[in-house]
């Protein structure tokens, strides 16, 4: 009797294989579609353009009881599109995709989400962020063209446990600081941490309407810096109405490209010589520009929307560095004045002397 051994045809031992692989593949699949991971996703999102029209047909700033002008070109503010949070972590899969993408940034939830703050309180947080940048906005755009705002610097918040607590009220309004008149923010902040914590500070308060001075101790808040646990925000005395429209947008970044849209709607002719000039950055009461996060994607989203142009906090040019998109030239700015000073350099074609970050790293 001769003994047989039964060979399995090469094609089928493949289509096993095939079999096998493609299984595995699928559980990998459906793993990295179920397992949840602790990261968000920043991607490039949309950009507007301050000068332009809403869907309903009016401009995304309009400007009531003073003379307004028509403009060309473009102001865009620059968003950034979070993939991710606490409420709804990404999956196993986006994280990979997310770091595979070269325009995407994969962090740690805790880098964008507070921890024991909902999603609810970030957005609530995020629309005051942005109301509040309107209101500066408008209040620098106004006053750049030559118009008077007068402003209160007004006591928001309250620390508990700080040595303000005993001393100060919500909405008292802080005239002076040590005997110097407080006309913008800065100047109460500067004015009180400008000591060695333990020291005292001496304030005016106006309360009531009536004024009253009231002695401090500072407290460390933190590196050393002197401090008495207030929040402050400026309230405004507008001569006329702004209104700036930013959507569903929010948080504190569109602040400058807003003023520089008040102020090419308050002055003739195009600001911006008809270039479609992009950027991003926050702005206080006085003009100075901030930073920012997300950077890198906004620059992405600002090309994407045709921007030749882009202005950057200063602050960020560590940020802007070797993430500029092709045909993109990014401008540090320190304050307003920088911000549209550079604008109008583009709309002149004045841009050989005009800084980069690159510059900026360097000092």
């Amino acid at each position: 009797m001769t003994d047989q051994v039964h060979t399995v045809p090469r094609s089928e031992r493949i289509a096993r294989w095939v079999l096998v692989v493609s299984f595995l593949v699928l559980i990998v699949a459906l793993a990295g579609m179920l397992i949840k991971v602790p990261y968000a996703i920043e991607r490039p999102g949309p950009a507007t353009d301050t000068l332009g029209t809403l869907s309903d047909g009016s401009e995304l700033v309009t400007v009531k009881g003073a003379k307004s002008y028509p403009t060309e070109g473009a102001l865009y503010f620059t968003t950034v599109r979070v993939l991710g949070g606490p409420e709804r972590h990404i999956t196993g899969w986006e994280y990979v995709m997310g770091r595979l993408d070269g325009d995407s940034r994969v962090v740690p939830e805790e880098q964008l989400f507070p921890e024991g703050v909902s999603e609810d309180e970030i957005e609530q947080l995020n629309e005051a962020q942005m109301q509040g940048s309107q209101k500066n906005s408008v209040a620098v755009g106004m006053r750049s063209t030559g118009v008077e705002v007068p402003q209160d610097n007004i006591v928001a918040s309250i620390g508990k446990g700080y040595p303000a607590a005993d001393q100060l009220e919500l909405e008292d309004e802080i005239v002076s600081v040590d005997g110097k008149r407080t006309n913008r923010v800065a100047d109460v902040v500067d004015g009180i941490s400008d000591r060695t914590p333990g020291d005292d500070v001496d304030l005016v308060i106006r309360r009531d309407g009536k004024e009253r001075k009231v002695t401090v101790e500072t407290t460390d808040l933190g590196g050393g810096r002197a401090g008495i646990g207030i929040g402050i925000e400026s309230k405004f005395d507008y001569p006329f109405e702004v209104r700036i429209d930013a959507g569903n947008v929010g948080g504190p970044s569109a602040g400058m490209m807003f003023a520089l849209a008040v102020r090419d709607r308050l002055t003739p002719g195009a600001m911006t010589g008809g270039e479609r000039i992009a950027g991003t950055g926050t702005i206080d009461d006085s003009g100075v520009v901030g930073p920012i996060g997300g950077i890198a994607q906004k620059m992405v989203g600002a090309r994407e929307t045709g921007a030749d142009w882009f202005l950057a906090p200063e602050s960020n040019c560590g940020d802007v560095v070797g993430h500029v998109p092709d045909g993109l030239t990014v401008v540090p700015v320190g304050d307003f004045t920088e911000a549209s000073d550079t604008v109008e350099d583009i709309a002149k074609g004045e841009t050989a002397d005009l800084a980069t970050c690159e510059d900026v790293v360097k000092r």
